[in-house]
């Protein structure tokens, strides 16, 4: 019982210790002792260290605290004086060359030998590297953190594709393709392919992020996107994988019969173009990562010596066949412009030839990130950078300015002078602010020297006062004032911001959005048939829903649609009752809305009323008008009120009167449009101007600009004494009313000429009234 205790007791000791020690080394934050920021130089580090090592020494400073105090600055800046202490501190929080991974994994390797120990299992007799000491060495060089990942690695996959194995501890397989990811490794590495190792152990978040859920997983990162890799973990696999991740356009096949085309293309891209020479059949992995890396500034092509399609080529550039070759040309194609050769040709190499040839001789603005680039900004005076400008108009061919100001550019070639041109039509803003507005520049080209004082724009520029023609006299005086302005930069006396230059050479909006919409099909491709699937179930379960709701609300709808038509099928009776003209007014009454008020609110159709009334009256409200005179209004409006009293319910309806004897010119308009309402005038009638419209109703849609027409109704008797009317609407159009007849009949009574208007009413809100459409509302003078 007291060794237990006493075991008890020393465990929660170490427990204690440990937590006091860990505690400590999160209190000592070296950035703070010393003052400085994150981002600092080694300079201020060293300046801050200085001037607190003076104050806090033991033998000036007399205050207790002052010799601990020392330690700290003392051993902050040994910290951050070494960029590798630094750089471990930064990631893992501690400068220790283990790193924190290895401490834990030390933590780790101590509950797991106790374990053997009280078990007497020894990790040996199976030769299973599980501790740090033993397989730690090979993945800790490559170890990736949430934050590196994010900050350095994404940003870096647009130059180079990184190939990343995700691990973990007590991982069988991990163990067992060791060997050959160590290979790969150290191959793909010399090449320049990017290499990552997470340990989904203690970087969960990161693990999570790149959607691996199960150890070991490879995948590869270009252009910030994942591919995982699913064959068997073999040397030539892996190989292929990442060759699969670069695009498949990086470097173009050249023959005899194309590499004049090839090399044409520098006026057209505004990029030098790379010829590799070699005899390898398929193009070597180290050319395509190249031609990656640098796809920004430079075309890349491949010639196979040893074909017949190649020989031309060989012969013009004088290309030993026995090593391979790599030619960059620049704006003159029949001389290469560089030239490198050797059997064994390394990354560094070939990186170092190609960052020395990045530019044309005289490279064409053709975007503000160029601009940046080749004119950078003035940093002191020992680092002044003069950029020479011709801006000329844009030529299919070379033109003779330009062609001068090139072999002016070839031999005058220095660290401190850029040369550079503009297409003035093209950056129209940007060579106005340096050519003078006068007719001497119109229409020529012109050549300024500048310096770039911000990023803002600023600059000091000096413009030649004669347009720029190629003579021997215009090299002269550019010449004279380049070597000028070596002994006194004052001679950039003009001051200007410039512009930001457009990005001519970028896609149109129509193909990045097709760019864009190839990118995520692929990627959701990819994702369905080879990513995991439990990062594809939110969006599973996203489309089933929307199914679903889909066809839910399609069948909801195909059943409501279904009983609307039940529904809305009158009884047989009152169809019939509708054919033989029996249905009462009582049945408008009972199938309408009750009315909200005890009178009806009928207003006057005037030029004041008119715009709100019917020309901006809202959608699928309707106004009806009765017609009436000065002498028939109070018995005709007696008459409307009593017809469409059981309708004032509707609140789509609204009801007006309009004047015949102030408006008849606008009355007929409408009724122009109206089959067989009026009638064209010829000169045997006598009274067609005296034409009786009185009890005339008009239903009036402001929104869609049609009326339906409502006539009076005539006695029979008047029927049969006109004789021209055979057959009779004994609902709506039931003939033509005239204030006096031709046949010498005498006045109707006027109330009986509405005695039809509530069965009128009811079809009218049913919608099956005839509709005459108008282009537009005609003017109510």
């Amino acid at each position: 019982m007291e060794v237990k205790k006493l075991s008890i007791s020393w465990q929660f000791l170490i427990v204690l210790v440990l937590i006091l020690q860990i505690l400590s080394a999160l209190d000592f934050d070296p950035y703070r002792v010393l003052g400085v920021s994150r981002t600092a130089s080694q300079a201020d580090i060293k300046k801050a260290y200085k001037k607190l090592a003076r104050e806090w020494h033991p033998d000036k400073n007399k205050d207790p605290g002052a010799e601990d105090k020392f330690i700290q600055i003392s051993k902050a800046y040994e910290i951050l004086s070494n960029e590798e202490k630094r750089s471990n501190y930064d990631h893992y929080g501690d400068a220790g060359e283990n790193q924190g991974y290895q401490k834990q994994q030390q933590q780790r390797e101590y509950r797991f030998r106790h374990f053997h120990e009280n078990f007497y299992f020894d990790e040996s007799f199976f030769h299973f590297p599980f501790n740090s000491e033993r397989r730690g060495s090979i993945d800790e060089k490559y170890l990736l953190h949430f934050s590196h990942y994010v900050n350095e690695v994404v940003p870096d996959s647009f130059k180079k594709p990184y190939l990343i194995k995700i691990t973990s501890d007590w991982c069988f397989s991990c163990i067992h393709i060791e060997p050959v990811w160590k290979e790969v490794v150290q191959e793909l590495e010399r090449l320049g392919v990017g290499i990552g190792v997470v340990h989904a152990g203690y970087e969960r978040r990161l693990a999570h992020h790149l959607g691996a859920h199960s150890t070991p997983s490879i995948l590869g990162i270009i252009n910030g996107k994942i591919s995982f890799f699913h064959n068997a973990v073999v040397r030539e696999n892996l190989r292929q994988f990442v060759e699969s991740l670069l695009p498949g356009n990086l470097v173009e096949k050249v023959t005899n019969k194309n590499y004049i085309r090839f090399l044409s293309g520098w006026q057209q891209e505004n990029k030098p173009h790379v010829l590799l020479f070699d005899q390898m059949p398929v193009v070597p992995l180290l050319y395509k990562l190249t031609a990656f890396a640098y796809k920004d500034y430079l075309t890349f092509g491949y010639v196979r010596i040893g074909l017949r399609e190649a020989e031309e080529m060989k012969r013009q550039y004088n290309v030993n066949v026995y090593a391979p070759t790599i030619l960059i040309f620049k704006e003159h194609i029949n001389k290469p412009a560089d030239a490198i050769q050797a059997r064994g040709m390394k990354k560094q190499v070939i990186d170092d030839f190609i960052t020395q040839n990045k530019y044309l001789l005289a490279a064409r603005l053709t975007s503000q990130r160029l601009f940046h680039e080749l004119c950078p900004v003035k940093r002191s005076h020992r680092q002044r950078k003069y950029c020479v400008v011709l801006l000329t108009a844009e030529a299919a061919k070379l033109s003779k300015p330009f062609d001068a100001f090139l072999s002016f550019a070839l031999a005058n070639t220095k660290d401190t002078v850029r040369f550079v041109h503009v297409y003035s039509n093209r950056q129209q803003e940007f060579a106005n602010t340096l050519v003078p507005d006068s007719d001497t520049f119109q229409g020529k080209s012109a050549v300024s020297i500048l310096e770039r004082r911000t990023t803002g724009g600023r600059v000091v520029y000096k413009t030649l006062e004669a347009p720029w023609t190629g003579s021997e006299s215009d090299k002269l005086t550019l010449l004279g004032y380049l070597d000028q302005l070596r002994r006194d930069p004052a001679l950039l006396s003009s001051e200007a911001v410039l512009p930001d230059l457009t990005d001519e050479l970028a896609p149109i909006f129509l193909l990045r959005w097709f760019y864009s919409a190839s990118d995520y099909i692929s990627d959701c491709w990819d994702s369905i048939f080879h990513n995991n699937w439990r990062e594809m179930m939110p969006l599973l379960s996203l489309v089933f829903s929307a199914l679903f709701i889909l066809f839910g609300t399609v069948i909801v709808q195909a059943f409501s649609d279904s009983n609307d038509e039940r529904e809305s099928n009158p009884p047989d009776k009152e169809e019939a009752h509708e054919k033989a003209g029996k249905t009462e007014p009582s049945f408008a009454k009972e199938n309408s809305r009750i009315p909200k008020k005890g009178f009806v609110e009928v207003t006057e159709l005037t030029d004041v009323t008119y715009t709100s009334n019917l020309v901006r009256l809202r959608p699928g409200h309707m106004n009806v008008v009765l017609i009436l005179s000065n002498s028939t209004k109070t018995s005709l409006l007696q008459k409307f009120a009593l017809e469409v009293y059981t309708f004032t319910g509707s609140s789509c309806l609204h009801f007006s009167f309009l004047s015949l004897d102030k408006h008849r010119e606008w009355l007929e308009y409408l009724l122009e449009f109206a089959q067989d309402a009026a009638p064209i005038p010829n000169q045997y009638d006598k009274h067609f101007m005296e034409r009786d419209y009185t009890g005339y109703v008009l239903a009036l849609n402001g929104h869609k600009k049609y009326f339906c027409l409502f006539k009076p109704q005539k006695a029979v008797e008047e029927e049969e004494a006109l004789g021209s009317c055979s057959d009779l609407d004994s609902s709506l159009h039931l003939g033509d009313s005239r204030g006096k007849s031709s046949c010498g009949l005498g006045p109707r009574p006027i109330k009986g000429k509405l005695s039809k208007l509530s069965l009128w009413m009811e079809r009218l809100l049913e919608g099956s009234l005839q509709r005459f459409y108008i282009p537009s509302w005609p003017e109510l003078d």
